[in-house]
């Protein structure tokens, strides 16, 4: 399979780099490296996407808080922030159009104060923006913002002002980058932890790596060693040195989903100041309405879970916002992820933590990349493969080439996909749709696999289906459940319910595949369900 033919060319070949960590900021320095003609090997301990980079708010946005934060306080690092993002904005958009689009976000104003001083503001945002500027911003009175936004609760309502940033599926878009390095050459494989870094005569010279499939340990040779592992950071930067100051401290947002009529189908909003001065965000997202998000000091933890004060805290601000109720049994899934925030001990609110990223090179040379957020990935990527190029004096004639590189997908990417994949493989159209969104040419590879009779649905009501699962695993190296349900598709970040039910039949595929026995089926299974923290004393049989 694809994943065993990338671990036997780690451990026969040697590196310039070794990129440890393969969320967004790591996929994006793999392509940026192989794109610039080095040789990388990406590790990644769990799934591509598996901690933060699945679990953001699905908005490429350069970040009005941030911009209210560098006019307020007179801040450079973070107008530059928003500058900064803002073009990173444009240029995603481009480079992968199947997986982001445009989006309008409402702010609705109860007093006339903030009229002024939100379109002012907005306006700056789109200045900032220039000519990759999206759409104008632009008021609204009180009866078109009902319009927009129907739910809106209309007592006091002055007004609102519409804007327009960018959405997609983070962790969608994280596979993507992750297989498009391996398209160009990257060695790249996950579920590789690693377990010691490697060194002589004081500099580093590669690490000890474990499959955590068959716990079988191997050396990986390369010239500079990456961490881009965000929240955990840290930890594999006291590998290099046991002293090491943190860099970083954690941050803790969580979401909730809702059913789709909670929100219009095209536009989202923004409540710019809750009541302790957080931001939340209520969007359409696949077919649901995602809620988020909190902003607390964290402790760095694998899948971290919401806490239920959370939980009531979103739905206790959705109550003063909204005109019809939301209770606790119309949340359909929730996740919590953590932000590696640039540390400050001066900070005592997290909120106010930048989100600027640092590079920092450690005592024996190991790059550590931590910070930034989603939208800044490739500005991220490039500046870590910059200094790895300075560190060692490694040997290429190229700048950075992301700018321009199309993700995996895009290039036969167009919106009469979904009307050709109807026609020629006889799908649903919301099967269509989405296969197009998720995969843009790649919906056809994916599709064939109908005609093989794989064409049924996971289950009833969601447009995921079998075909996905055997895509996932030869192309996208799916190699456990949760990869599949929880990244390959979303169906556990959408609708928990459904994905206990989709289950069995996704084990069956995969023991299908892999040619698993009962015992492997029944771990997989108990897997599952830790992950959506619902292992309960008797576990439903896959077998």
């Amino acid at each position: 399979m694809q994943r065993s033919q990338q671990i036997e060319r780690m451990k026969s070949d040697s590196f310039d780099l070794l990129v440890i960590g393969g969320g967004a900021t790591g996929a994006g320095i793999a392509l940026d490296g192989v794109t610039r003609g080095l040789k990388v090997a990406l590790v990644e301990r769990d799934d591509f996407a598996s901690g933060t980079s699945s679990r953001s708010t699905k908005l490429i946005h350069g970040g009005v808080r941030y911009l209210e934060q560098a006019v307020l306080k007179l801040d450079k690092d973070q107008y530059h922030l928003v500058r900064d993002a803002l073009a990173e904005r444009a240029t995603l958009l481009k480079l992968a159009p199947h997986l982001s689009q445009p989006i309008a976000l409402l702010t609705p104003l109860y007093s006339w104060w903030m009229v002024p001083y939100f379109r002012v503001g907005l306006k700056m945002y789109d200045w900032l923006a220039g000519k990759q500027n999206l759409r104008p911003s632009k008021f609204l009175s009180r009866k078109a913002a009902l319009k927009n936004f129907p739910m809106l609760k209309a007592k006091g309502l002055c007004g609102g002002v519409l804007y327009y940033d960018g959405q997609f599926d983070d962790s969608r878009m994280n596979v993507t980058l992750a297989m498009t390095s391996l398209d160009h050459g990257g060695a790249v494989a996950n579920h590789l932890s690693v377990v010691k870094l490697l060194e002589e005569s004081g500099k580093l010279v590669g690490a000890r790596i474990n499959d955590e499939f068959s716990h079988e340990e191997f050396d990986l040779c390369a010239k500079v060693v990456i961490n881009a592992t965000g929240p955990f950071a840290d930890t594999i930067r006291h590998l290099e040195d046991p002293e090491a100051k943190p860099l970083l401290k954690a941050s803790s947002g969580i979401h909730i989903v809702l059913h789709k009529d909670f929100s219009p189908p095209a536009t989202g909003l923004l409540i710019p100041k809750t009541e302790d001065g957080r931001v939340l965000f209520l969007l359409p997202w696949l077919g649901h309405t995602l809620v988020g998000t909190t902003d607390n000091p964290a402790k760095v933890e694998v899948n971290p879970k919401p806490s239920e004060a959370d939980i009531d805290y979103i739905l206790r601000h959705l109550k003063k916002y909204f005109n019809i109720p939301v209770k606790r049994k119309d949340i359909l899934a929730t996740w919590s992820g953590l932000r590696p925030l640039v540390s400050d001990p001066k900070a005592h609110d997290t909120a106010k933590l930048s989100r600027d990223h640092v590079v920092h090179v450690g005592p024996k040379g190991l790059i550590t990349i931590t910070g930034g957020k989603w939208t800044t990935y490739r500005k991220m990527a490039e500046d870590a493969v910059n200094q790895a190029i300075k560190l060692k004096r490694l040997s290429t004639q190229k700048s950075s080439q992301t700018q321009n590189t199309l993700l995996r997908g895009a290039a036969d990417y167009s919106g009469k996909l979904p009307e050709a994949l109807q026609k020629k493989f006889g799908l649903d159209s919301d099967i269509a749709f989405h296969l197009a969104r998720a995969y843009g040419g790649k919906a056809h590879d994916v599709a064939e696999y109908c005609l093989k009779g794989y064409e049924k649905r996971l289950v009833a009501n969601h447009p995921y289906i079998e075909a996905e699962i055997l895509y996932a695993a030869h192309e996208e190296m799916a190699m456990t459940a949760v990869d599949l349900l929880a990244r390959r598709t979303r169906l556990t970040f959408l609708d928990a319910a459904a994905a206990r039910k989709a289950l069995p039949r996704v084990i069956e595929l995969l023991s299908q595949i892999f040619t698993w026995d009962p015992s492997r089926r029944e771990s997989e299974t108990k897997r599952f369900y830790q992950y959506l923290d619902h292992a309960p004393v008797k576990v439903p049989s896959a077998a």
